[in-house]
């Protein structure tokens, strides 16, 4: 029923990495939330509007990932045991750090990810899955800009 151009056995492959790619965009979103809720200090009003546009933009990039999957005619994970199984990123339950150590801890992430999509890209890339390549490509973009504005934060 699906003739894109993609064989099934492609399709699947392209689904999985966007799974991956979901499960750490929605923990690395629930990360910022709570530092988003959590934050103090001398930067607390920068940081708390920096943080909640930073989720709000997660948030978005979490559907359209899901949406991709559901165009290449698959289910998408959407549970949070699924996010958690399916994540490269650790989480640290029970534990608020300081701001800098909030800030550094969302631009390793950030930067996980990006490693993530790089990889990803080059792959669709040899599948000949330009869709999902190009749609990988502007995510990409988005999310370094995030890790320099992090940074920027943390250089002096």
């Amino acid at each position: 029923m699906i003739n894109i151009g993609l064989s099934a056995e492609v399709r699947k492959k392209v689904v999985e990495r966007l799974n991956n790619l979901l499960a750490n965009e929605y923990v690395l979103y629930t990360k910022t939330l709570k530092f988003h809720w959590n934050i103090k200090g001398p930067f607390f009003d920068a940081l708390h509007k920096l943080f909640n546009d930073q989720y709000e933009q997660l948030l978005g990039f979490a559907d359209d990932i899901a949406e991709r999957s559901r165009a290449l005619g698959a289910d998408t994970i959407g549970s949070l045991k699924e996010f958690l199984e399916h994540t490269t990123l650790k989480e640290h339950p029970g534990k608020n750090p300081s701001y800098e150590k909030m800030i550094a801890e969302l631009l390793a992430d950030h930067q996980t990810i990006i490693r993530q999509i790089r990889v990803d890209a080059d792959d669709t890339q040899e599948w000949h899955d330009m869709g999902t390549n190009n749609f990988l490509l502007n995510l990409l973009e988005k999310h370094e800009k995030t890790a320099w504005m992090l940074r920027a934060h943390l250089e002096e």
